[in-house]
């Protein structure tokens, strides 16, 4: 028996509400810094790492404190191979679940001017849109996951954008978490004051865009 889109939609958001409702029964942040740590064998403690933070980031849990984590355990460069990595999976297996299950039922629903014009924009320059986006401070990175998804970009490109997109944000926060116990260091400030721009970036973005949003109803009635 074929399966309908709204089904299969359905099921998507079933799964990502049972992925963050999952966060009240056990803690990305601890698994990381205590069990992870403490149990698993160096060998395979990175690869722990990035399975534990792909998971965290589909069940919505704070990338950055993840980053930071992944300084404190690894150090910088390690640290922030881990973050990428453990970032990039995360968003392809949300891609994956967005494409898979909810880009077909949600078709019908692009045919508006806006939502028309950015499926267009990310099927036909996925690995530019995708890496912009990544970049840009305060776009929310399941949403990104997700309108990709839902749009026509390729998962190499998708996943190579993502990869390269985060580094300078991921960045700032391994720093951060790998020069912690030295406060004083000029890694550890350069890393916070990198946090702190980001920071006032996102909500920089976040005032335009509620301007922006307020703004045209209005001249719409006009």
């Amino acid at each position: 028996m074929r399966v309908t889109p709204f089904v299969r939609l359905g099921l998507l958001v079933a799964i990502l509400a049972a992925a963050a409702g999952s966060l009240l029964l056990w803690s990305p942040r601890r698994l990381l810094s205590q069990q992870l740590a403490s149990d698993v064998p160096p060998l395979w403690g990175g690869l722990a790492f990035v399975i534990v933070f792909a998971l965290a980031t589909l069940a919505f849990f704070p990338k950055p404190v993840l980053n930071i984590a992944a300084g404190v355990l690894f150090g910088g460069p390690e640290g922030l191979l881990l973050a990428v990595a453990g970032t990039t999976l995360g968003g392809v297996l949300a891609f994956g679940l967005g494409r898979g299950l909810g880009r077909e039922a949600l078709q019908p629903f692009l045919k508006g001017k806006a939502a028309a014009a950015l499926d267009r924009l990310l099927t036909e320059q996925g690995f530019r849109s995708v890496f912009l986006l990544r970049v840009i401070p305060g776009v929310p990175f399941p949403a990104v996951n997700f309108a990709a998804a839902f749009s026509g970009v390729r998962l190499r490109s998708f996943a190579a954008a993502t990869a390269l997109g985060v580094l300078p944000g991921t960045a700032a926060y391994v720093v951060a978490g790998a020069s912690a116990a030295s406060p004083a260091s000029p890694a550890f400030l350069i890393s916070v004051a990198v946090m702190v721009a980001l920071t006032a970036l996102t909500a920089v973005s976040m005032r335009q865009a509620r301007r922006s949003a307020t703004a045209t109803p209005a001249h719409g009635a006009a």
